[in-house]
C-alpha cells in the first residue's frame, strides 16, 4: 500500500493543500466523488487521460487510510 500512497501528494501550493495525485490538479476527493457518483474506472481513465489505472487505487487506498481512525462521539 505505501507505494501506493507515495502516488498522493500533499503541497500548500497545489489546490490549496488537498491530496492530490502525483501534483496533478486532480484530489482524491474528485477520484472518490466520481466513483461514488457511479463512474467507472474506465470513464475516469477516459475522462482523465493522464491518469493511470493506479491513480484510482492510491486514492481509495488513501481514502481507506483516512477512515481508519477511531471517531469520538459527542456527547
Amino acid at each position: 500500500m505505501s507505494d501506493l500512497l507515495a502516488r498522493i501528494t500533499i503541497d500548500p501550493d497545489v489546490l490549496h493543500g488537498r491530496p492530490c495525485i502525483r501534483g496533478l490538479r486532480i484530489s482524491v476527493a474528485d477520484i472518490l466523488g466520481q466513483l461514488a457518483a457511479g463512474a467507472s474506472r474506465d470513464d475516469i481513465l477516459r475522462d482523465y487521460p493522464y491518469l493511470e489505472n493506479a491513480d484510482i487505487d492510491a486514492a481509495l487506498a488513501f481514502a481507506a487510510k483516512q477512515a481508519d481512525h477511531p471517531v469520538i462521539a459527542a456527547e
